[in-house]
């Protein structure tokens, strides 16, 4: 290094969800050239899921890759490293990650962390909860729709009475805002798509959303719960609260009461866990949570740092903030210049918000919520819900794509192309029906056997 060179601090996020990604965002604004900032981000994914728009993407109303932004061209002067963190060390100063395509290793080293790794499905709270989908990544929506299909084309052609319902049948595990909005776009798509199956109507189906607590929607209640509720029941869906799931077994769950639904189907959408690779780092941590101050700092390793689903962060009333994309895009911001405030030496700014509000789409036009003060609830609530999220999307281009998928869908119908993802299934099938013909085509024997 020249004599006359400025080192540079080398910050190093983990996560490419909201959290690191608008963290990098925020820092490059700031500039990094003159804040001498040598910035790394590793992410398991070269893309940043609009996690909310993952139920239209699911239903096809969106185009699967339109629902994502690429990271590599959102930053001009972060490095970017696609690859799974397998250990955080904080006493050397360093970050290993592992590209499982290839198994090629990395070893980063920093001198300012940022933890923003999100969270994961719970499945610590129910047993045999590994049996359930989950509704948290791109895969999961693509799976979800798959499955979904593959029993309307069981179903369309099955003569035993119980067999169809069975596959007819789909569970719903959590009546939060995932839960309520996943089964408020199951409903249109079902409607939607049972016109292409002669043999199923939309009152064959049946959807039970249970709900553990007593509250239904428990991010609005109060009259807009109650709408929603109306809402998805007027379509039929089975809703239950203060209803927990004692087990859940391949094709079926067993609710506390003893009572056993057997289903096709079955969703997990019971809340957030800390992402795994929190419970090796030794720092204080809260239910799994990264524990910070006001400044998103960790008090007892000052160099770290962590935001989004996997921070625990104080509010005013001492309650830690809530795990939601609108808040995880403002830590980033009050995090990128508290990185500058502690190179500088300057005094940290807290981080404090207040929430604008809480929206749920229910399909079919439909929407519930509330925004500042004032509850919005129909239509209105469904036209603020997409034009809020789609304005989280970052690029004019990518915008561009949501709005003519949405148009249209207005137009046309959603179709029930399966999107076939394992290709390691295909080669199998493939390689059994080589396998078969030929058998077919050996010589056999006068009792039909082959020789």
């Amino acid at each position: 290094m020249p004599a006359n060179a400025v080192k540079k601090t080398r910050v190093v996020i983990v996560g490419g969800g909201f959290g690191g990604v608008y963290t990098c965002l925020a820092l490059e604004k700031l500039g990094q050239q003159s804040e001498s900032l040598d910035v790394t981000l590793i992410s398991r994914d070269n893309y940043l899921l609009i996690t909310p728009l993952l139920f239209e993407a699911g239903s096809g109303i969106l185009e699967p890759r339109h629902t994502v932004c690429p990271i590599r061209p959102l930053l001009r002067k972060t490095r970017f490293i696609v690859a799974d963190v397998t250990a955080v060390d904080i006493q050397a100063h360093t970050v290993q990650a592992v590209h499982r395509p290839d198994g090629h290793c990395y070893n980063v080293e920093y001198d300012q962390l940022v933890l923003a790794v999100g969270g994961i499905t719970n499945r610590a709270i129910i047993p045999g909860s590994q049996h359930a989908m989950s509704f948290k990544t791109l895969s999961d929506a693509i799976s979800l729709r798959n499955k979904v299909i593959d029993v309307l084309e069981q179903a369309n052609v099955e003569t035993d009475p119980e067999r169809r319902k069975y596959l007819l049948s789909m569970v719903i595990i959590g009546a939060g805002l995932v839960g309520v909005e996943l089964v408020g776009e199951l409903t249109e798509f079902l409607r939607n798509i049972c016109r292409t199956y002669r043999n199923i109507r939309c009152e064959d189906i049946r959807i039970l959303l249970c709900e553990a607590g007593p509250a239904f929607l428990r991010e609005l209640q109060g009259d807009l719960a109650d709408f929603a509720r109306q809402t998805l029941e007027n379509r039929h869906v089975d809703i239950r609260t203060a209803t927990p799931v004692a087990n859940i077994s391949p094709g079926s769950v067993t609710l506390s009461d003893g009572t056993r639904i057997a289903a096709a189907i079955i969703v997990l959408c019971a809340g957030v866990a800390p992402n795994a690779l929190l419970a090796d780092i030794p720092l204080p941590k809260n239910h799994g949570r990264i524990v910070v101050d006001s400044a998103l700092r960790c008090p007892e390793r000052p160099e770290v740092w962590a935001i989004g689903d996997c921070a625990w962060i104080p509010g005013g009333d001492g309650k830690p903030y809530p795990q939601l994309a609108q808040h995880a895009l403002r830590e980033a911001r009050v995090l990128a210049r508290n990185i500058r405030h502690s190179i500088r030496g300057e005094p940290l700014e807290p981080f404090v918000y207040q929430t604008l509000g809480a929206l749920a789409a229910l399909g079919h036009y439909a929407g519930v919520g509330r925004v500042m003060k004032i509850q919005v609830r129909g239509f209105l609530a469904w036209w603020i819900w997409r034009s809020y999220y789609l304005m989280q999307m970052p690029r004019w281009s990518r915008r561009l794509r949501v709005v003519i998928d949405w148009t249209v869908s207005l137009l046309f119908h959603n179709d029930v192309v399966k999107l076939v993802i394992d290709t390691g299934a295909t080669d199998t099938a493939i390689r059994g029906q080589s396998a078969a013909a030929g058998a077919s085509a050996a010589p056999s024997d006068s009792s039909g056997r082959s020789g």
